[in-house]
């Protein structure tokens, strides 16, 4: 291994140990309040309200919504863990000391957003841990669950890391996920299966791209889905390389950091 490529990882490893250790340390506000809230969904939509709704797809309504759930806690933790990181580092000017270091824009970029995919799988399995008091767990495809959840994971890491970039103040990195992230998780085929909306909502709910994710996801542990799984897996990958793109040039630029 070259000097410089030992220097890139050394970097590389400290950023997400930072990260790890920093969430894992207040895991009382990171890794518990979801578990808590996707435990209440679980008592209150799929035992309380599931028996009168009875089956969609041909499966009980509890389990039909479990994969939506789990996918997401997935986005929220991600993004949440990038967007409050990166902005606090930005905050303190710690972020500064990073551009002019050797290290490149790709190493800090890529450190805090596994740091975020980290957060957002590790509250993922403890809310499937969780859903077994529920339901009777299905895996019908576990390489796909994998794939799509660490995509999720990371596609939200690195929304979250724009928005931080874009951030001036702390009520900044509240404004995406109260206003854009919940609505479109809520409408994102998390609790129905869009064959009930009419031809004109379908058509619009094709344009949520968190009605793939969830989709994918669904038929990973269920093996139904609303959405094609090439065609969810395709727009996944193509928002996630997207956003790294833009998260690359934002960061050579210096946008939101250099003044």
């Amino acid at each position: 291994m070259s000097q410089k490529m030992e220097r890139n990882w050394i970097g590389f490893y400290t950023i997400v140990s930072k990260e790890i250790q920093r969430f894992i340390r207040i895991w009382t506000q990171t890794l518990l309040p979801p578990v808590i809230s996707m435990a209440l969904y679980f008592i209150v939509f799929g035992n309380l309200m599931g028996g009168r709704i009875g089956h969609i797809n041909g499966f009980r309504y509890i389990d039909y919504i479990v994969p939506g759930l789990i996918m997401m806690s997935i986005i929220t933790s991600a993004y949440a863990n990038v967007v409050a990181s990166f902005f606090g580092a930005k905050f303190q000017r710690n972020i500064e000391e990073m551009l002019v270091s050797p290290m490149p824009n790709y190493v800090i970029l890529w450190g805090f957003v596994v740091g975020g995919v980290v957060r957002g799988v590790a509250v993922g399995i403890l809310v499937t841990i969780v859903s077994l008091f529920f339901t009777q767990l299905q895996l019908q495809h576990l390489g796909i669950i994998m794939v799509v959840g660490i995509l999720t994971a990371l596609l939200f890491s690195l929304a979250g890391l724009i928005n931080a970039i874009f951030a001036k103040k702390f009520d900044d990195i509240n404004i995406i996920p109260t206003f854009v992230l919940s609505p479109l998780t809520y409408l994102g085929g998390v609790f129905y299966s869009i064959e009930v909306l009419s031809p004109f909502w379908q058509k619009i709910s094709y344009l949520n791209p968190i009605l793939y994710m969830v989709n994918g996801f669904r038929y990973g542990m269920l093996g139904v889905s609303d959405i094609d799984l090439h065609i969810a897996l395709g727009i996944i990958m193509g928002c996630t390389v997207f956003l790294y793109c833009i998260s690359l040039y934002l960061l050579k630029k210096g946008v939101g950091i250099r003044t």
